[in-house]
């Protein structure tokens, strides 16, 4: 197997093709797909040592794969981490980064701007098993300061967040993680490993839901786990090997071919996105148009200091309320209404009736996540024939 790096000279895009790449005896040129869930040895003094982990090699789909470690190879390469694990589905790969670390009696601080079912994990799920958690403005690093206990083990965030767009400074806080002997943990897919490095930034694991622009067509379901050699042997190898979410080695192969074309596809879904929220944000209906991009985000200095290009997402705040949003969305005809992000197809969702529906509503209003909120989701449709839908669309607001 080969895992070239950035150390030899290799850009991002020519990793996506190359990196990981495992040939079988036959040389194909397309990675294999290994639809296999065992493997046979040679002999049971062969497979005694593979178990014992004195030779090495493959033993159970659930524990590795040759095409999902493929994948994890090339995810790593491209994160510039030391490892990668798959899993299952974003929320799969959430979950592990954090019980991986975790015990009874211990504390999280998290960022109070998440994903629904992030939220879930950090305030319903972890407390049964006896971790606490408190939530802050992640924008507020005292809070960060604030909110550490002698039992902190771990911090989490998601920068820009989901659905607001809001920015954290990863440095900064990871700062504050480590002089309280804690990690940190940062869910990336809102800005891809194109335009953000929260390891290089100080950060200790990084999340990816591949679901998303990672796979980019909206086919498989997947996540990613990255880190160093360490924390990935110590917190998440055993604990992803014992209670089975792995990732099917059919979508570790989709993903890959969806590698191949990760920069060409969210560089063209960045640069739309920039031209749509400048479109937008002159609109009389547009009360607001968030893009990391602009500058007139409410932390366009650490977008600048912090991210190589914006994001392929805005949130736009429209006029009317949810009345005013369930128009403008049912009036776009490129666009289409879907949950789903980092698709090749413009997709538009309603946070507060879908992906943070089951928030209490003065919890989504701490979040920033009004009733006039629209996430919209850049596909690779042509932008001017964005603009127009999205301008005609807000027309009828």
């Amino acid at each position: 197997m080969s895992h070239p790096d950035r150390a030899g000279g290799w850009h991002p895009d020519t990793l996506l093709v190359h990196a990981g790449t495992l040939r079988s005896e036959f040389n194909e040129t397309s990675e294999a797909l290994f639809l296999t869930q065992g493997h046979v040895y040679a002999s049971a003094e062969e497979c005694e040592r593979r178990f014992s982990g004195d030779e090495p090699g493959f033993l159970y789909a659930r524990f590795s794969n040759p095409t999902v470690a493929m994948f994890e190879a090339r995810m790593a390469a491209l994160e510039g981490a030391e490892a990668a694990r798959a899993t299952a589905s974003g929320m799969a790969a959430v979950t592990a980064s954090l019980v991986g670390q975790l015990k009874a009696g211990d504390h999280v601080v998290a960022s109070k701007a998440l994903f629904g079912s992030c939220l879930y994990i950090i305030e319903e799920l972890l407390p049964r098993f006896g971790v606490a958690s408190t939530l802050v403005d992640g924008t507020d690093l005292d809070q960060w300061r604030a909110a550490v206990r002698p039992e902190t083990r771990t911090f989490f965030l998601e920068s820009p967040a989901n659905p607001t767009l809001e920015i954290i400074d990863i440095a900064a806080v990871a700062e504050i993680a480590h002089g309280a002997g804690a990690t940190l943990v940062v869910d990336n897919v809102f800005s891809t490993p194109l335009w953000q490095k929260p390891l290089e930034l100080g950060a200790d694991c990084v999340v990816y839901s591949t679901t998303k622009h990672v796979d980019g067509q909206g086919r498989c379901l997947g996540g990613v786990v990255l880190a160093s050699a360490e924390f990935i042997a110590s917190h998440i190898h055993n604990f992803l090997r014992q209670t089975g979410p792995a990732m099917s080695p059919f979508n570790a192969w989709v993903m890959l071919k969806s590698l191949e074309t990760l920069s060409l596809r969210v560089e063209r879904q960045t640069r739309s996105a920039g031209l749509l929220a400048d479109a937008l944000s002159g609109h009389r209906n547009a009360l607001r148009a968030t893009y990391p991009g602009r500058p007139d985000h409410p932390q366009a200095d650490i977008v600048r200091r912090q991210m190589r290009g914006g994001s392929t997402l805005i949130a736009l705040e429209v006029a009317g309320g949810k009345a005013g949003a369930f128009r403008f969305m049912n009036a776009l005809r490129i666009a289409r209404i879907s949950n789903n992000l980092g698709d090749a197809k413009t997709l538009v969702t309603h946070p507060g009736t879908s992906t943070h529906q089951r928030l209490k509503p003065e919890t989504r209003v701490a979040m920033g996540i009004s009733d006039g909120l629209v996430r919209i989701s850049v596909g690779l449709e042509h932008p001017d024939d964005l603009v127009a839908d999205f301008r005609a669309a807000l027309d009828q607001v």
